[in-house]
Protein backbone atom coordinates (compact mmCIF):
# COMPACT_ATOMS: atom_id res chain seq x y z
CA UNK A 1 0.00 0.00 0.00
CA UNK A 2 1.31 3.44 -0.91
CA UNK A 3 2.40 5.57 1.99
CA UNK A 4 3.54 2.72 4.27
CA UNK A 5 7.27 2.39 4.85
CA UNK A 6 8.53 -0.31 7.21
CA UNK A 7 12.12 -0.70 8.43
CA UNK A 8 12.66 -4.42 8.85
CA UNK A 9 15.59 -6.77 9.27
CA UNK A 10 16.32 -9.89 11.30
CA UNK A 11 13.18 -9.70 13.45
CA UNK A 12 11.06 -11.06 10.60
CA UNK A 13 11.99 -12.37 7.17
CA UNK A 14 10.81 -10.30 4.24
CA UNK A 15 8.85 -13.13 2.61
CA UNK A 16 6.74 -13.56 5.74
CA UNK A 17 6.29 -9.80 6.14
CA UNK A 18 5.02 -9.45 2.60
CA UNK A 19 2.27 -12.00 3.25
CA UNK A 20 0.96 -9.80 6.07
CA UNK A 21 1.21 -6.28 4.70
CA UNK A 22 1.77 -4.60 1.35
CA UNK A 23 4.38 -1.95 2.14
CA UNK A 24 7.70 -0.47 1.12
CA UNK A 25 10.01 -2.64 3.21
CA UNK A 26 13.45 -1.18 3.83
CA UNK A 27 16.55 -2.41 5.69
CA UNK A 28 17.08 -1.67 9.40
CA UNK A 29 16.87 2.06 10.01
CA UNK A 30 19.87 4.23 10.75
CA UNK A 31 19.94 7.88 11.72
CA UNK A 32 18.12 10.05 9.21
CA UNK A 33 16.13 7.25 7.57
CA UNK A 34 12.84 8.05 9.31
CA UNK A 35 13.15 11.73 8.50
CA UNK A 36 13.75 10.90 4.84
CA UNK A 37 10.76 8.55 4.84
CA UNK A 38 8.57 11.33 6.22
CA UNK A 39 9.88 13.77 3.63
CA UNK A 40 9.12 11.22 0.90
CA UNK A 41 5.46 11.38 1.91
CA UNK A 42 5.02 8.31 4.10
CA UNK A 43 1.68 8.30 5.91
CA UNK A 44 2.74 5.44 8.20
CA UNK A 45 6.24 4.44 9.24
CA UNK A 46 6.82 1.08 10.89
CA UNK A 47 10.05 0.98 12.87
CA UNK A 48 10.88 -2.61 13.73
CA UNK A 49 14.61 -3.05 13.20
CA UNK A 50 17.34 -0.44 13.37
CA UNK A 51 21.09 -0.31 13.73
CA UNK A 52 22.56 -0.06 17.22
CA UNK A 53 26.33 0.03 17.26
CA UNK A 54 27.35 -0.33 13.62
CA UNK A 55 26.16 3.19 12.71
CA UNK A 56 24.31 6.04 14.38
CA UNK A 57 20.92 4.88 15.64
CA UNK A 58 17.56 6.46 14.85
CA UNK A 59 17.34 9.77 16.70
CA UNK A 60 14.44 10.76 18.92
CA UNK A 61 14.18 14.13 17.20
CA UNK A 62 13.57 12.60 13.77
CA UNK A 63 10.74 10.49 15.14
CA UNK A 64 9.27 13.61 16.73
CA UNK A 65 9.67 15.51 13.45
CA UNK A 66 7.82 12.75 11.59
CA UNK A 67 5.00 12.75 14.14
CA UNK A 68 4.70 16.54 13.87
CA UNK A 69 4.32 16.15 10.10
CA UNK A 70 1.29 13.96 10.74
CA UNK A 71 3.01 10.63 10.11
CA UNK A 72 1.89 7.67 12.21
CA UNK A 73 5.04 6.09 13.58
CA UNK A 74 4.62 2.55 14.90
CA UNK A 75 7.39 0.83 16.83
CA UNK A 76 7.81 -2.79 17.83
CA UNK A 77 10.10 -5.74 18.42
CA UNK A 78 13.60 -4.26 18.45
CA UNK A 79 14.76 -0.66 17.99
CA UNK A 80 11.11 0.16 17.38
CA UNK A 81 10.08 -1.16 20.79
CA UNK A 82 12.87 0.72 22.52
CA UNK A 83 12.05 4.05 20.85
CA UNK A 84 8.28 3.61 21.30
CA UNK A 85 8.68 3.11 25.05
CA UNK A 86 10.60 6.39 25.16
CA UNK A 87 8.30 8.35 22.87
CA UNK A 88 4.77 7.01 23.15
CA UNK A 89 3.74 10.06 25.18
CA UNK A 90 4.81 12.20 22.21
CA UNK A 91 2.74 10.39 19.62
CA UNK A 92 4.64 7.24 18.67
CA UNK A 93 2.65 4.00 18.92
CA UNK A 94 4.18 0.95 20.60
CA UNK A 95 3.07 -2.60 19.81
CA UNK A 96 4.00 -5.93 21.39
CA UNK A 97 5.24 -7.46 24.60
CA UNK A 98 8.83 -6.21 24.25
CA UNK A 99 7.56 -2.63 23.96
CA UNK A 100 5.41 -3.16 27.06
CA UNK A 101 8.36 -4.58 29.00
CA UNK A 102 10.48 -1.54 28.17
CA UNK A 103 7.57 0.72 29.10
CA UNK A 104 7.13 -0.97 32.49
CA UNK A 105 10.85 -0.83 33.17
CA UNK A 106 11.25 -4.62 33.11
CA UNK A 107 13.83 -4.02 30.38
CA UNK A 108 16.24 -1.08 30.37
CA UNK A 109 19.20 -1.70 28.10
CA UNK A 110 19.23 -1.89 24.31
CA UNK A 111 21.43 -4.95 24.89
CA UNK A 112 18.18 -6.91 25.37
CA UNK A 113 17.27 -6.69 21.68
CA UNK A 114 20.69 -6.22 20.08
CA UNK A 115 22.16 -8.89 17.83
CA UNK A 116 24.44 -9.23 14.83
CA UNK A 117 23.11 -10.26 11.45
CA UNK A 118 24.30 -10.96 7.92
CA UNK A 119 23.82 -7.67 6.03
CA UNK A 120 23.10 -9.54 2.79
CA UNK A 121 20.66 -12.24 3.90
CA UNK A 122 19.41 -10.50 7.04
CA UNK A 123 19.89 -13.76 8.94
CA UNK A 124 20.58 -13.46 12.67
CA UNK A 125 24.08 -14.56 13.68
CA UNK A 126 23.54 -14.22 17.42
CA UNK A 127 20.58 -14.62 19.75
CA UNK A 128 18.99 -11.53 21.34
CA UNK A 129 18.75 -11.66 25.11
CA UNK A 130 15.01 -11.00 25.11
CA UNK A 131 14.39 -14.16 23.06
CA UNK A 132 16.63 -16.09 25.42
CA UNK A 133 14.57 -14.87 28.40
CA UNK A 134 11.33 -16.10 26.87
CA UNK A 135 12.90 -19.38 25.77
CA UNK A 136 14.24 -20.11 29.26
CA UNK A 137 10.81 -19.44 30.78
CA UNK A 138 9.25 -21.84 28.27
CA UNK A 139 11.94 -24.45 28.95
CA UNK A 140 11.22 -24.34 32.68
CA UNK A 141 7.47 -24.59 32.03
CA UNK A 142 8.12 -27.67 29.89
CA UNK A 143 10.29 -29.30 32.56
CA UNK A 144 13.49 -29.07 30.52
CA UNK A 145 15.09 -26.87 33.19
CA UNK A 146 14.48 -26.33 36.87
CA UNK A 147 14.44 -22.87 38.45
CA UNK A 148 18.12 -22.93 39.39
CA UNK A 149 19.21 -24.02 35.92
CA UNK A 150 17.00 -21.34 34.39
CA UNK A 151 18.70 -18.67 36.49
CA UNK A 152 22.18 -20.04 35.79
CA UNK A 153 21.64 -19.96 32.04
CA UNK A 154 20.13 -16.47 32.17
CA UNK A 155 23.10 -15.21 34.19
CA UNK A 156 25.45 -16.79 31.65
CA UNK A 157 23.58 -15.16 28.77
CA UNK A 158 23.74 -11.73 30.40
CA UNK A 159 27.49 -12.13 30.94
CA UNK A 160 28.21 -12.76 27.24
CA UNK A 161 28.75 -9.80 24.90
CA UNK A 162 25.74 -9.69 22.58
CA UNK A 163 27.51 -10.62 19.28
CA UNK A 164 28.66 -13.90 20.85
CA UNK A 165 25.32 -14.95 22.35
CA UNK A 166 24.19 -18.33 21.07
CA UNK A 167 22.48 -21.08 23.01
CA UNK A 168 25.60 -23.23 22.90
CA UNK A 169 27.83 -20.39 24.14
CA UNK A 170 25.37 -19.84 27.00
CA UNK A 171 25.44 -23.49 28.06
CA UNK A 172 29.24 -23.49 27.85
CA UNK A 173 29.45 -20.30 29.93
CA UNK A 174 27.12 -21.73 32.59
CA UNK A 175 29.59 -24.58 33.12
CA UNK A 176 28.96 -26.81 36.11
CA UNK A 177 25.88 -24.80 37.09
CA UNK A 178 24.04 -26.95 34.54
CA UNK A 179 24.83 -30.65 34.23
CA UNK A 180 26.12 -31.89 30.91
CA UNK A 181 23.03 -33.97 30.34
CA UNK A 182 20.69 -31.08 31.03
CA UNK A 183 22.72 -28.74 28.85
CA UNK A 184 22.64 -31.06 25.86
CA UNK A 185 18.96 -31.81 26.37
CA UNK A 186 18.25 -28.08 26.43
CA UNK A 187 20.28 -27.49 23.24
CA UNK A 188 18.35 -30.23 21.45
CA UNK A 189 15.04 -28.82 22.70
CA UNK A 190 15.73 -25.24 21.54
CA UNK A 191 16.25 -26.41 17.97
CA UNK A 192 12.48 -26.73 17.64
CA UNK A 193 11.08 -24.94 20.70
CA UNK A 194 13.02 -21.67 21.04
CA UNK A 195 10.74 -18.66 21.51
CA UNK A 196 11.22 -15.82 19.03
CA UNK A 197 9.43 -12.95 20.78
CA UNK A 198 10.93 -10.38 18.44
CA UNK A 199 9.30 -12.14 15.50
CA UNK A 200 5.96 -12.36 17.30
CA UNK A 201 6.01 -8.64 18.02
CA UNK A 202 7.05 -7.77 14.46
CA UNK A 203 4.09 -9.74 13.13
CA UNK A 204 1.79 -7.96 15.60
CA UNK A 205 3.03 -4.57 14.40
CA UNK A 206 2.40 -5.38 10.74
CA UNK A 207 -1.05 -6.68 11.57
CA UNK A 208 -1.75 -3.50 13.53
CA UNK A 209 -0.70 -1.32 10.59
CA UNK A 210 -2.86 -3.39 8.25
CA UNK A 211 -5.76 -2.93 10.63
CA UNK A 212 -5.53 0.85 10.97
CA UNK A 213 -5.21 1.33 7.21
CA UNK A 214 -8.02 -1.05 6.30
CA UNK A 215 -5.62 -2.72 3.92
CA UNK A 216 -6.34 -6.25 2.83
CA UNK A 217 -3.92 -9.01 3.65
CA UNK A 218 -1.09 -9.02 1.14
CA UNK A 219 -1.34 -11.77 -1.50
Amino acid sequence: MQGIIVFLGPSLDLAAAETILAADFRPPAKRGDLLRAAEEGAAIIGLIDGVFHQESAVAHREILAAVKKGVRVVGSSSMGALRAAEMDTLGMVGIGEIYRMYKRGDLISDDEVALVFDPVSGMSLSEPLINIRFTLIHAQEEGILDAAEHEALLAAARAIFYPQRTYRSIVTRAGDSVSGGTGERFLTWVETHAVDQKRRDAVAALEYIRGITGAEEAP
